[in-house]
């Protein structure tokens, strides 16, 4: 009876991995760190657990659709005058009986499973995997792919010691408050409480879903094929390990680690944290670049999308990465100076965090990021509405990515996809107004602000606008960059020292020297995609930032 209970409450499993006969089959492509043709994916529930599967698999999607709706249909029943005790009741009970049949429904795909010697097998591994934890059973549970929030955790953020001085959350990058009203203490306090409220109100409801779709149950179900099939090549092709982090929150992170350290190639000891975007999930987004690049990769999904419990907002994004870094520091065992973190669109706020926090980390590159989310807020809600936009996205929803990429000492290089849609204030072709542009005047600005000095400013940002060869090649003809002297004179300045950011050079050199040197350095720091916002990166346009 012990083992039908954990078939009723035993996770849904969708694959199992069962390594075939050596020798079966042809050999895989080559570098991609496992060979296909020695797996074998599947698992075929009979049906009893099929069609059960299939019933509550149903009512699961109308209750996402009921959930989304619901503010709707209350006011609707309100304004028909059948939120009343005589109607409330009736309903009650319809619900309830709804609720006793799914209950039955599940019992039964429980007796199906129960009746299944592949899930048997699967729910004796899973409890002892509970139960044991050891290095053997988890081995065995990585050939099963299930609901995650079955699996045990892997990793806790406090595994070598409580970080951050105790606290339940990392510290974040503050943006200081705007000017003050007049009004002060208890009356000024008391004003700003409806706008607070306000403020609350949209942050929680339709500003987090437009910053992160991703995190909408219901995209989630319609893409959970995609995941599952891309998953399985990762595990299946990639020989991919897939772990569960417990972050300071409370919130379970889902990650897949390619180890590629034992593999022929240059690039294998370098681990690649990817950061995804705003509707990526590592089973099918950026990490796919540097993968195919040769690089050991580390992917995982924000808190709230995938396998990832929680909500996607900044304090829990920030803790999301923490442990992230600090799994690869302290469990995978890569020298901080191994590691590059990649971040793709949104995934530029985590990627500047864990830069800041961890300065010693090797090197950061930002894919079709931008330096603050206000201007593209305000871009796609009413002009009216911009007050309390902007109150809410300092308030609750504040990517200052820009901030946080300044505090970084490391080599840093920006992807700029010239026909992002995304990203742009005005319009796609318009490649002026790409708010990347602004995220590279700011760290130019703050490293050098001797050389980006209002002449160099000016000719790095006509450089950003040029729009097409000609234009570009007319500035260079204008104001050629001689790349060995500029390097000369760089490396002049740093010496053996390696002096921290900002430097104090291009106090003694002209204007000519100070321009030549400021296009040098945007065009080391950038470098430009011609390809919309959602195009993937090509491996071979993957590559780490430029240092001295």
């Amino acid at each position: 009876m012990a083992k039908l209970l954990s078939c009723v409450l035993g996770p849904r499993l969708y694959r199992v991995h069962r390594p075939r006969p050596a020798g079966a089959g042809a050999e895989g492509p080559g570098g991609s760190g496992g060979d296909p043709a020695s797996w074998d994916s599947y698992y075929q529930p009979r049906g009893l657990e099929k069609h059960t599967d299939s019933v509550l698999a149903l009512a699961s999607v109308l209750w996402s659709i009921s959930y989304y709706a619901s503010p709707l249909a209350v006011f609707y029943l309100y304004r028909k005058g059948l939120l009343t005790m005589s109607r409330v009741i009736p309903m009650s009970h319809c619900a309830a009986t709804v609720v006793l049949l799914l209950a039955g429904v599940a019992c039964l795909r429980g007796i199906g499973r129960w009746s299944n010697p592949q899930y048997v097998e699967f729910i004796s591994v899973l409890e002892d995997s509970h139960r044991l934890g050891t290095p053997e059973v988890k081995r065995k549970l990585a050939h099963y792919t299930f609901d995650f929030r079955s699996w045990p955790i892997d990793f806790r953020w406090d595994s070598t010691g409580v970080p951050w001085g105790g606290s339940r959350d990392v510290p974040l990058l503050r943006t200081p408050p705007g000017h003050r009203g007049a009004a002060r203490g208890f009356l000024g306090a008391l004003r700003k409480v409806p706008c607070r409220l306000a403020s609350l109100l949209l942050a929680h409801t339709l500003g987090r879903r437009m910053l992160f779709p991703g995190s909408v149950r219901l995209l989630q179900k319609a893409l959970l094929p995609s995941l599952l099939q891309g998953q399985a090549r990762l595990v299946e092709e990639c020989g991919g390990q897939r772990a569960k982090l417990l972050a300071c929150d409370g919130n379970e992170i889902d990650t897949m680690f390619i180890d590629r350290r034992d593999r022929p190639g240059p690039h294998g000891n370098t681990l690649v944290i990817c950061c995804e975007g705003n509707a990526g999930f590592y089973e099918v987004g950026c990490l796919c670049t540097p993968l195919e690049a040769g690089y050991s990769v580390l992917g995982w999904n924000h808190p709230g999308f995938g396998g990832s419990t929680g909500v996607p907002l900044p304090q829990s994004e920030a803790n999301a990465m923490d442990v992230v870094v600090r799994f690869a520091l302290q469990e995978l065992r890569f020298p901080p100076r191994s590691i590059v973190i990649y971040a793709w669109s949104i995934g530029g706020f985590t990627a500047t965090w864990a830069a800041m926090s961890y300065p010693e980390l090797g090197a950061l590159v930002l894919d079709a990021s931008f330096d603050d989310l206000v201007p593209l807020a305000l871009k796609v809600l009413p002009r009216s509405w911009g007050e309390l936009v902007t109150r809410t996205v300092r308030e609750h929803l504040n990517l200052n990515n820009a901030d946080q990429l300044c505090r970084y000492q490391g080599p840093v290089l920006l992807v700029r996809r010239t026909r992002d849609e995304i990203i742009t204030t005005t319009v796609p072709d318009d490649i002026a107004s790409n708010r990347g542009n602004d995220l590279l005047l700011k760290l130019l600005q703050h490293r050098y602000p001797k050389i980006m000095a209002d002449e160099g400013t000016r000719i790095v940002r006509e450089w950003l606008e040029t729009a097409t060869p000609a234009e570009e090649r007319a500035l260079a003809q204008r104001c050629p960059v001689d790349e060995r002297w500029c390097h000369a004179v760089l490396e002049a300045f740093a010496g053996d020292r390696d002096p921290p950011f900002p430097w104090s050079l291009g106090e003694d050199l002209s204007v000519e020297e100070r321009q030549q040197l400021a296009l040098f350095l945007a065009q080391k720091h950038l470098q430009n995609f011609e390809a919309s916002h959602c195009t993937p990166l090509p491996p071979q346009a993957f590559r780490l930032p430029w240092t001295l």
